[in-house]
């Protein structure tokens, strides 16, 4: 089952939504980008795959599941807690491209900190935010986290209609937003259950949030 799984890892490599948006923004081109969050060796996986990033992390700190590698190719690593709204380390109208995936949810504050972070964009670049809507509130619990409260550290919920309201207050432009349905994710979750369960491991709950709806997604242009 080891080959199966590792197959089933190569094939979901840079189809992830963050990943999808970012080829769709950049191309091959040279981008600087402001991932918010980093952690999961997001560092080391974006830059495999997009050599000619120029890559700049922020979060609370480093031990989120980053090692030297990672901060080896990052230009810049801001450890900051966003929810003081202090961004003056970060320049002014400079990203090509900031990505938030999975942060907002955790911050009271979080429609404060994108709007900060907007001033660090180029008039034209891009901005990708995702965070699980108001449908995971109504999903079942799930080792993982499937419903929105699964996870205690999870203090807001976000919507479409909010963050549209704010971008559009901001003068950017959304130009797509909804529920996560990422396609790649949905036809290999049979394969991944599968493996989960002949080794022996627990079901997790982001093996089927594609397939139940439980992420919403903002994709904005400066």
């Amino acid at each position: 089952m080891g080959n199966t799984q590792f197959a089933i890892m190569r094939f979901l490599k840079g189809r992830n939504s963050k990943f999808i948006y970012l080829k769709k923004s950049f191309g091959n081109k040279a981008f600087k980008l402001l991932d918010v969050g980093v952690g999961n060796h997001s560092a080391s996986k974006t830059v495999s795959l997009f050599p000619a990033c120029e890559y700049y992390g922020v979060d609370l700190n480093k031990e989120y599941n980053n090692n030297d590698e990672d901060f080896k190719v990052m230009k810049c690593f801001y450890e900051m807690d966003l929810t003081k709204l202090d961004f003056h380390l970060i320049p002014d109208d400079y990203f090509d491209g900031i990505w938030i995936a999975h942060v907002i949810e955790h911050l009271h504050n979080g429609d404060k900190v994108i709007e900060n972070l907007i001033g660090k964009l180029k008039t034209g670049g891009y901005m990708y935010i995702e965070y699980p809507g108001i449908k995971s509130t109504k999903l079942p619990s799930m080792y993982g986290t499937l419903n929105f409260y699964d996870d205690h550290s999870h203090v807001r919920i976000y919507s479409v209609k909010e963050l549209t309201e704010l971008f559009e207050r901001n003068s950017c432009k959304v130009i797509a937003g909804g529920i996560r349905r990422n396609v790649y994710f949905i036809l290999i979750s049979p394969l991944r259950i599968l493996g989960h369960w002949i080794r022996g491991k627990k079901l997790i709950g982001n093996i089927f949030w594609d397939l139940l709806g439980f992420a919403e997604f903002m994709y904005v242009r400066k």
